[in-house]
């Protein structure tokens, strides 16, 4: 099987970069990463790859016997959701701004969240996931937030930045809904609290570390057992979240649209997190920042950006990869640069035909602000098989 078009080499690991579109501040960081002594054979780089905090968007390492906090992001769990609807283009209205402002009024976006007299939080979720967060507290009582019960008015919203909720038409203009969120405040509070766990284990030890946030928790110790544990609870509330803001949708879509029903099964991927896996020989703790997971036979969502195509996606399983896959087009332009340079009239432009906020506060998520997903498709043709080729006619976003 093909493998990375470009490796990085002469440090103590190789990096094998899946683009040719690879900043000098993210090249940096994948040799960083791949100089820990605590890291498996290589660093997959994928091609929507960029810069991010401590660990570079867009990388896939293993470990031995160790885990980096912030490798795994502050948005633990974040993902996407997509299903089919049993509805066609012909079925919509010419006009969606009903349809968007619905969707808007019964999922809280930003900042916003659910009333305390209306938790989004399912009793079935609150009773599956209460008992790990009542551990969280009592074994590390700072992974508090001011407010107790933001954890529950939290499921079942959307958030700001690059989440979303769309309506898009496939190949045979079929209707399919698509999201995007993560564990909101909650895994953002677990995360900065193992993060500094580990950078203060790094002082207390005198590692000389390349960047302090490649900081890790080493196996046997009480925090590596308990950031693992915290993990797989916050991404539990992850997908909680996103099932509960595609029943949202779904209820919102029914009062403006035909009758319909899912056809198939939600496709869920994950695409910040952490999982236990064997490659090369080895048992080892993968992590994918900004990656999903694409085995053999995996079903997953790569999205473009606000104005241009998305995709589901089969995985081929290459080892080269990790058996990983881009989790989207991937960041050309910082927020900030993006704000500077681009205009609202090149939002508009971008944006045309799609049912969207055009505004400026959505400036940082115009299309380009982000690489040419087409390219980046094109790059990992050796890591998965297109299945589906969506397009917007509808976004929300925060």
């Amino acid at each position: 099987m093909p493998g990375p078009g470009r490796v990085l080499s002469g440090g103590r690991l190789p990096v094998k970069v899946w683009t040719d579109d690879l900043e000098a501040t993210a090249e940096r960081q994948l040799r960083n990463i791949a100089a820990l002594p605590i890291v498996h054979h290589h660093v997959a780089a994928m091609p929507d790859v960029h810069w991010g905090l401590g660990a570079t968007v867009g990388s896939v390492l293993a470990t031995h016997g160790a885990i980096i906090p912030a490798a795994v992001g502050v948005d633990i769990g974040c993902g996407m959701c997509a299903v089919r609807l049993s509805l066609g283009a012909a079925d919509l209205p010419d006009d969606l701004r009903r349809v968007r402002a619905q969707i808007e009024r019964d999922v809280p976006v930003g900042f916003a969240e659910h009333p305390a007299s209306r938790p989004g939080a399912a009793p079935a979720d609150v009773e599956r996931l209460a008992p790990g967060l009542a551990w969280m507290r009592a074994a590390h009582p700072a992974i508090r937030q001011r407010d107790e019960d933001k954890v529950w008015r939290q499921v079942g919203t959307l958030g700001g930045g690059n989440h979303f909720i769309e309506l898009c038409l496939d190949e045979e203009q079929r209707v399919w809904v698509m999201l995007h969120s993560g564990s909101r405040n909650v895994g953002k509070v677990i995360a900065e609290y193992f993060i500094a766990r580990a950078r203060e284990r790094a002082e207390r030890a005198g590692l000389a570390l390349p960047d302090r946030d490649l900081a890790w928790l080493e196996d046997g110790s009480p925090d590596f057992a308990d950031y693992l544990r915290a993990v797989a609870w916050a991404q539990d509330y992850a997908l909680a979240n996103r099932a509960t803001l595609l029943r949202l949708v779904l209820g919102a879509l029914v009062r403006h649209l035909p009758p319909f029903q899912p056809t198939d099964e939600a496709i869920q991927c994950h695409h910040n997190y952490v999982a236990r896996e064997t490659h090369f020989g080895a048992d080892v703790l993968v992590t994918r920042k900004g990656a999903i997971r694409a085995r053999a036979g995996d079903l997953g969502i790569i999205p473009g950006s606000m104005g241009t195509r998305s995709f589901i996606v089969r995985g081929k399983g290459n080892p080269e990869s990790f058996h990983s896959c881009s989790h989207g087009a991937g960041r050309r332009l910082s927020r900030g640069e993006a704000k500077r340079r681009l205009s609202v009239g090149d939002l508009r432009a971008q944006t045309a035909g799609v049912e969207c906020r055009k505004d400026a506060g959505v400036l940082d998520e115009a299309p380009a602000a982000y690489k040419d997903v087409e390219t980046v498709m094109q790059n990992q043709r050796d890591l998965v098989d297109v299945v589906h080729v969506l397009k917007q006619v509808l976004c929300v976003k925060g």
